[in-house]
């Protein structure tokens, strides 16, 4: 596999790679969580998903050896830690008691902005006002979707909002583990995360969520087990590593392709109706991002 990725050629062409694996990966998170929530404590799917992932990456860790981190690593694997084991699962979860998944797929098209934005803030990075201009279009775009699938502007529901600030709280943690993760390994960023958040995790799982239905079904276990194997877990793995090696604002972009993946995986696992709006308004977001990645993308050592 390894040959196979570098005849890629460029660093830039092997982070789209991995970045891509990632997407496709992530892509499912909504419809396996509507699955999962139907039937489960949406705080117990939201936050004790990253207790199985933590067991794993405990696990992996103990298994090689790796070492602890560096002191000065510690900050960004906290902010890593509450923003994409914390903040983008909880938010999400409740988002989708409330909103269908095909529309939360599309809703999040706007996370590559975000993850944009938190690379020039955090990773150093400087888009040009080209690729601004492209991301700012598509940003538009989901919100106009987001309007007439409301009904005008006072039909943005509450559990758009939260999928906004999951949006951000993933953008956050995407750009701090992209950081870290030109230092270190991108699994090892991912497993630290959640090796730390435990104790947290615990506290909250235990105080917060209701009982937990040990008879819910087979589909609803088999969603937050994917959440908790893949979607909290393995993705990172490749995502982190792309990220690292294409650059956050480049690689982030890829996640337009995400509403692709989530609309498809809702008709197929939820038979949830995509029509012709959610399909125009998706492949209006991934053109204008298509269009953003030919810009230049300057980083700041």
């Amino acid at each position: 596999m390894t040959r196979s990725v570098k005849s890629l050629g460029s660093r830039d062409a092997q982070g789209l790679f991995y970045g891509l694996i990632g997407v496709l990966i992530f892509g499912l998170t909504l419809p396996t969580t509507r699955i999962a929530v139907a039937e489960l404590d949406p705080v117990f799917v939201g936050l004790g998903r990253a207790l199985p992932a933590a067991l794993c990456a405990g696990l992996l860790l103990l298994v090689t050896r790796t070492a602890i981190p560096a002191r000065r690593h510690w900050w960004n694997l906290a902010i890593t830690s509450g923003g994409i084991v914390f903040g983008f699962p909880v938010f999400a979860t409740i988002a989708m008691a409330t909103v269908p998944a095909a529309h939360g797929g599309v809703v999040l098209a706007i996370l590559p902005l975000a993850t944009a934005v938190a690379g020039s803030l955090f990773g150093g990075e400087r888009p040009s006002l080209a690729f601004w201009f492209f991301g700012l279009m598509g940003a538009a775009l989901v919100f106009a979707f987001v309007v007439v699938r409301g009904g005008g502007i006072g039909g943005i529901s509450f559990g758009d909002l939260l999928l906004v600030i999951a949006v951000i709280c993933a953008a956050v943690g995407y750009a701090k583990g992209g950081v870290l993760a030109r230092d270190m390994a991108g699994w090892r960023v991912i497993c630290w995360a959640l090796v730390i958040a435990v104790p947290f995790l615990l506290l909250i799982v235990l105080l917060a969520s209701g009982p937990i239905n040990w008879q819910a079904g087979v589909g609803a276990w088999s969603g937050f087990f994917y959440v908790a194997l893949f979607s909290q877990f393995l993705g990172f793995f490749a995502w982190n590593h792309g990220l690292a090696l294409g650059g956050i604002a480049r690689v982030g972009q890829l996640q337009l392709l995400q509403p692709f993946v989530t609309l498809l995986a809702s008709a197929l696992l939820l038979a949830e109706a995509v029509g012709w709006i959610e399909i125009a308004f998706a492949l209006a977001v991934v053109a204008s991002v298509m269009a953003g990645r030919r810009t230049q993308v300057r980083r700041v050592p």
